[in-house]
C-alpha cells in the first residue's frame, strides 16, 4: 500500500517550485511518500511537503556555511527525517514568501547534490555563479 498523498501536485504553489526545480540541469519530479521530490537524477534536493502538518513547505539541503545562519532565521525549521545539520525546512504559503531566496535555497541545494557534469552544466546557465 502506497503513502496518501499529502499535497495536490498541481496546487499553483507546487507549481512554482516545480517550475524553479525543473530548470535545473538533469532535474527530474519523482513521487514519494506521497509527496513530489525533485532529484538531480537521484539524489533529491527539494522534498515539498515537510510533514502532513505542514503540506506547503519545502525541505532542502543547505550549504554546510550557511546552515547555522539559516536556522536563526524563524522562517526555518528543522524537518523530520532529515538530518538537521543540513536539511531545512521552510513553509511556501506565507504571504511573505520570498521566492527569490526560495530560488537560492533551492539551487544550493541543488548544487550540494548534483554530480561534477550536472553543476558543470549549472554553471554554463548561471556563469556569474559559477564555482559558487
Amino acid at each position: 500500500m502506497g503513502h496518501p498523498q499529502v499535497v495536490d501536485p498541481s496546487h499553483p504553489l507546487v507549481e512554482r517550485v516545480r517550475a524553479i526545480c525543473l530548470e535545473l540541469p538533469e532535474a527530474v519530479e519523482v513521487e514519494a511518500w506521497g509527496r513530489p521530490t525533485f532529484r538531480a537524477a537521484k539524489p533529491i534536493f527539494v522534498h515539498v511537503s515537510a510533514s502532513m502538518e505542514r503540506p506547503f513547505s519545502i525541505v532542502v539541503k543547505t550549504d554546510p556555511e550557511e546552515h547555522l545562519a539559516l536556522m536563526q532565521d524563524p522562517r526555518f525549521f528543522g524537518p523530520p527525517y532529515y538530518d538537521r545539520n543540513h536539511w531545512v525546512g521552510v513553509d511556501i504559503d506565507a504571504p511573505d514568501t520570498d521566492w527569490q531566496l526560495l530560488a537560492e535555497l533551492i539551487e544550493t541545494s541543488y548544487r550540494q547534490v548534483a554530480n561534477v557534469r550536472q553543476r558543470t552544466a549549472l554553471d554554463a546557465l548561471r556563469p556569474t555563479h559559477a564555482g559558487g
